[in-house]
C-alpha cells in the first residue's frame, strides 16, 4: 500500500519482480542474493534499483599476497653500503630517491646511480633486486589458492601496490611462486606505483585505477595492510578490509564478500 512493499526473508532481486508483477514464487533453495534482516518495508523505488555486487577485488602486493618483511630489506641495503637505511625505506610508501623510483618520476637507471653514489660505489642492477626483494618474505599457498579460487568464481582480481621495476621483474617472471608461474597467472591486471605516477595513499592513485577498470567505488574491495592506504581507499567509498602482514586474511576476505552480497 502506498508505494511500499513488504519484503520477508527472502532473494532482493525476487522481491522487486514481485512487487512488478505481482505473482510470488516461493523459494525451496537458498537464495544467492540475501537480505540480512528481517521484516523490512522497501520503498518501490529501491526495489526498482539496480543492486550493486562487488565486481573487481584490489590487492596489494606486500603484506597481503606476499608476506613482508621490512627489516630483512633494510639489512640488505645497508649491506651494500647505505648506512642511513633506516631513514630512508618505510614498510607501506617510500619517500626521497626511493620514493621517486615508487612513484615513477625516476627511472631504475638513474635510480642506481643515485644509489651508488650513497653507497660510495658502483650497484648493479641485480644487486640492487636482492636488496628489494628482501620485502619478500613469503607467498603462503593459502593466499595463491584462494587467488584462483575467486577468479573461478567470477570476480575480476586486481594488483594495486606501491612498487618499482626491480619487483615488477621478480613478479613477472617464473620465480614469482614455487610452480613456475608469474603473478599474471593468479591477477588479472596489475596496477602499479611507478607505471600511475601515484603512490598510495593518495585519492588519485585509486580513482586512476576505478576509472581504468570503468567501476564505481562500491563495485570494488580493496584488501592492503597499511591503516593509511586503507582509510584512503574508503573516504572514496571503496568497500576495504585491512590485512595483518603475516597473517592468514582469507577468511575475512570471504566473509567481507559474503557480507557485500
Amino acid at each position: 500500500r502506498g508505494g511500499l512493499f513488504f519484503l520477508s526473508v527472502f532473494n532482493c532481486n525476487h522481491a522487486a519482480k514481485v512487487a512488478k508483477t505481482g505473482r510470488f514464487k516461493r523459494q525451496r533453495k537458498k537464495p544467492y542474493f540475501y537480505c540480512r534482516v528481517k521484516n523490512i518495508i522497501f520503498p518501490q523505488n529501491i526495489l526498482n534499483q539496480e543492486i550493486v555486487m562487488i565486481k573487481t577485488i584490489l590487492f596489494d602486493l606486500g603484506g597481503v599476497i606476499y608476506t613482508g618483511d621490512v627489516d630483512r630489506a633494510m639489512s640488505r641495503f645497508r649491506d651494500i653500503g647505505l648506512q642511513d637505511v633506516e631513514k630512508r625505506l618505510n614498510a607501506y610508501t617510500q619517500t626521497g630517491i626511493f620514493g621517486k623510483l615508487e612513484d615513477g618520476s625516476m627511472s631504475d637507471t638513474d635510480f642506481l646511480g643515485a644509489l651508488s653514489t650513497l653507497c660510495h660505489r658502483d650497484i648493479s642492477w641485480q644487486e640492487c633486486q636482492h636488496c628489494w626483494l628482501g620485502y619478500c618474505k613469503e607467498l603462503p599457498e593459502r593466499n595463491i589458492a584462494l587467488l584462483e579460487r575467486l577468479r573461478h568464481e567470477g570476480y575480476r582480481l586486481v594488483l594495486a601496490s606501491n612498487t618499482n621495476p626491480f619487483v615488477m621483474e621478480w613478479m613477472e617472471s617464473g620465480r614469482f611462486d614455487s610452480r613456475g608461474n608469474g603473478i599474471g597467472h593468479y591477477i588479472d591486471h596489475l596496477y602499479v606505483s611507478y607505471k600511475l605516477g601515484h603512490l598510495k595513499p593518495a585519492p588519485d592513485f585509486f580513482l586512476s585505477i576505478l576509472e581504468q577498470e570503468n567501476i564505481a567505488p562500491a563495485e570494488a574491495l580493496f584488501i592492503d595492510d597499511s591503516p593509511g592506504n586503507v582509510a584512503s581507499a574508503a573516504k572514496l567509498g571503496i568497500n576495504t578490509l585491512l590485512a595483518e602482514n603475516g597473517a592468514d586474511w582469507t577468511q575475512a576476505m570471504l566473509n567481507e564478500l559474503e557480507q557485500l552480497k
